[in-house]
């Protein structure tokens, strides 16, 4: 059985935080280790999964794009979401950086996905942010980076030349704040990942983009046995009203 379903980018992100909860390393280390969701728009949806209650997503952003890189105007009310053995604690920054190890998960979103998989994070903070506090440590201990990321995101360049172009110090004029890129290596999950991870399908992307309600929209044709294709297409479907995240930018 076939089925084609369009994801606006709400529907999208929800789908995607649901195909991370379900993600085997995440599971272990809710259960065992530690868990760090960082700011962002989809893993704003991804805490509200893990967590099981809604949170306030406008204030679990730091930068995003909407007509210029933008920083949000509330960064600073909310932090990271840290959860020991799937209970949420309170922790100083310092001490959750020394506590991190094996087993333990750092959830962070991307600014960009290519070809080959790989995915870059736009950074406007002089110091990296939070790819500059966690990256070189999770990989230095075998920290899983998982990668929530839209198929909506996906650039014709590679990563590695883009990161080289970029830097706020080589940009002369900006719409917002000039920004460097990092490559992070990590698991991503995308609408097709998400997908096949809730259910025994095989997803393929066949278009991009709309008009309407469909500007800036992922089509996607599930393929499978036909009640696990309704049982996915229901779910697409239930998801439809997923509501906005309202932002404000400080540029």
């Amino acid at each position: 059985m076939k089925a084609g379903v369009v994801l606006s980018s709400n529907t999208a992100k929800r789908l995607i935080a649901k195909g991370v909860v379900a993600c085997t390393t995440v599971r272990k280390a809710l259960a065992d280790g530690i868990v760090v969701v960082t700011l962002g728009t989809t893993n704003a949806l991804v805490a509200e999964e893990i967590l099981g209650e809604p949170i306030d997503r406008g204030a679990f952003v730091a930068g995003f794009i909407d007509d210029r890189w933008n920083v949000n105007d509330r960064l600073g009310e909310l932090g990271e979401i840290v959860l020991r053995k799937g209970k949420r604690i309170d922790i100083d920054p310092r001490d959750l950086c020394n506590s991190l190890g094996n087993g333990d998960v750092v959830i962070k979103g991307g600014n960009a996905l290519d070809r080959r998989g790989m995915v870059g994070v736009l950074m406007g903070a002089s110091n990296g942010g939070t790819v500059g506090r966690y990256l070189s440590l999770a990989l230095a201990r075998g920290v899983d980076i998982i990668i929530p990321i839209s198929l909506q995101k996906m650039v014709c360049s590679s990563i590695s030349s883009i990161a080289r172009q970029l830097g706020s110090g080589r940009i002369e004029l900006c719409m917002g704040t000039p920004c460097g890129m990092q490559l992070v290596p990590g698991q991503v999950i995308t609408e097709i990942d998400a997908l096949e991870m809730l259910f025994p399908v095989e997803v393929t992307q066949v278009a991009a983009g709309g008009v309407g309600k469909g500007k800036g929209s992922i089509s996607l044709l599930i393929e499978g046995e036909g009640t696990s294709v309704r049982v996915a297409f229901d779910l697409v479907t239930s998801l439809r009203n997923e509501r906005e995240i309202k932002l404000k930018g400080n540029k």
